[in-house]
């Protein structure tokens, strides 16, 4: 072993400089580089060589899993994974700003405010820096405050909302590039995802009564802090440890009437504890190496159960990891409101392109969506995930905006409720069949007799009839410009629409933030 060899084990290993000292120098790369450069080369094979000696107890499943999670940050994406990944940053940076005007968007900022942490990271739409975790959960706060933001079906998720603000507020505590930033995220919705997906998908919930939201979000902002931070690959494996440690959340979650305990489980909280698992890993605290198997792993503590028997398939965590990615499975939402309404919306809006009337010509109108959705929509007293109420909006404006779908007082006008009293949400079997895609047969009845009917299979903005980057601009400009103005407005979009060009993503601040 040549000298330059040895030096550089010792320092990977921690017994060539204090941690004290480590800690100071910051990177390994910094501490090679301040020594000799011969040592950087000679480090990087030796990290190489112990990243491939799987632990004593690690399944190769966990090695395949955490080995794709350490090399993600200098994985190249394909083109088209790239652009999908620019829609949805764009798009969840969209709705952290107009989710800044509602209530849970303004306790989110006040917490900021009050709660400070050392200035290393951005708030939306706000004047505040704070610390990474403190930003992560207020960005995650505000970007779930409504009904917004992105969502998958396969895993019953909504993985913006946690991954982005945990990817960019480590990102900024380490100033990467815009390049790594983009795949941080991409991570992001590959690994969280995948959680729920392994124990069942949509039907998780209901057979445990956890929410998937919060499964998914931790995991995924957890692998995206982690990604953002460049850790190695046993780090991946004690941070997938430390993810599922963190992983709550129930789905009483569905009887807030606020959209606010939505937020901190969707989004807050999981972005928060994804950059501090992170952070914790990163200063070398110790956890299992494989939380996936062994004694008292996660599938036994959080699968569902059939006659005692696991009903998990963990090898899902790996399935097509590289090859399908699930950032182009998730959905972007043409409409601002709840997942089931936008099916019911396209139907309307199809029907307004085939026939001109107006609301009074409108005798009945029958939705028929799958039974957890109408469980979900049906009645709420929130206007934007209340089916009714969003039918008869859309009935009377021929369109729904950020602004409509957000005026609770139209709820008890009675031009709207008399629109309102015409419809009728069922739950229906041939829909149940089709979850977890966003079905929904409308069904139209004139004054006059006559009836328009359409069974919406592919709701506009899903991966089967996805938006254009013209469609996500406009959506995102109708979000951003009410609350930074016009220019402003534009030159987030430009620098969001060219982020590989990002040298350090802190560049972003300025563009987000606002006086």
């Amino acid at each position: 072993m040549s000298h330059e060899e040895k030096v550089a084990r010792e320092i990977v290993e921690g017994r060539y400089l204090s941690r004290r000292r480590m800690l100071k120098l910051g990177s390994l790369s910094t501490i090679l580089g301040s020594l000799h450069p011969s040592l950087l080369k000679a480090a990087s094979a030796f990290v190489q060589s112990k990243s491939e000696e799987p632990a004593s107890g690690v399944s190769p499943l966990m090695v395949q899993l955490s080995t794709y999670m350490s090399a993600a940050a200098t994985h190249a994406l394909p083109d088209e994974v790239v652009e999908k990944a620019k829609h949805h940053i764009l798009d969840t940076f969209a709705a952290m700003v107009s989710g800044s005007e509602l209530p849970g968007g303004r306790g989110a900022l006040e917490f900021a405010r009050t709660y400070g942490g050392k200035e290393v990271a951005t708030v939306v739409a706000s004047n505040v820096v704070c610390g990474a975790i403190e930003a992560a959960f207020a960005n995650g706060v505000l970007a779930h405050s409504d009904e917004t933001d992105d969502s998958h079906g396969p895993s019953r998720s909504h993985p913006g909302v946690s991954v982005v603000p945990a990817a960019f507020a480590m990102g900024e505590q380490f100033a990467i590039t815009g390049t790594h930033f983009l795949r941080a995220v991409t991570l992001g919705y590959d690994i969280g995802t995948r959680i729920t997906m392994s124990m069942g998908g949509p039907a998780y919930q209901a057979a445990t009564h956890r929410s998937t939201h919060g499964t998914v979000a931790s995991f995924g902002a957890g692998a995206a802090a982690g990604c953002a931070a460049s850790l190695n690959t046993e780090q991946m494996r004690l941070l997938l440890d430390y993810s599922a440690q963190q992983t709550s959340g129930i789905g009483a979650w569905s009887r807030d009437a606020e959209h606010m305990e939505k937020a901190f489980l969707f989004g807050g909280k999981p972005a928060a504890g994804g950059v501090l698992a992170a952070f914790l890993i990163r200063s070398g605290w110790s956890g299992v190496s494989d939380i996936f198997s062994g004694s008292d792993n996660f599938f036994e503590a959080m699968a569902p159960r059939e006659n005692g028997v696991v009903k998990a398939d963990p090898s899902m965590l790996t399935d097509k990891l590289g090859e399908r990615y699930e950032i182009t499975r998730t959905n972007i939402k043409k409409w601002t409101v709840g997942s089931p309404i936008q099916a019911p919306l396209d139907a309307l809006a199809g029907f307004f392109q085939q026939r001109s009337f107006t609301a009074d010509d409108v005798k009945t109108v029958v939705v028929r969506i799958a039974t957890d959705e109408a469980n979900t929509v049906s009645n709420r007293d929130i206007p934007d995930i209340c089916m009714e109420h969003m039918i008869a909006v859309m009935l009377i404006d021929k369109t729904v905006t950020f602004k409509s779908v957000h005026d609770k007082a139209r709820m008890k006008d009675p031009a709207v409720l008399k629109q309102r009293a015409k419809v009728q949400v069922l739950a229906d079997p041939r829909i149940d069949a089709r979850r977890p895609r966003r079905e929904a047969i409308v069904e139209v009845t004139f004054n006059d007799g006559t009836q328009l009917t359409q069974w919406v299979h592919d709701v506009r903005g899903t991966a089967e009839n996805p938006m254009t980057r013209e469609e996500v601009v406009a959506k995102a400009r109708d979000l951003i410009t009410p609350v930074l103005g016009a220019s402003e407005c534009s030159t987030l979009i430009d620098k969001l629409l060219a982020i590989e060009t990002i040298r350090d993503i802190r560049e972003l601040r300025p563009a987000l933030q606002r006086s």
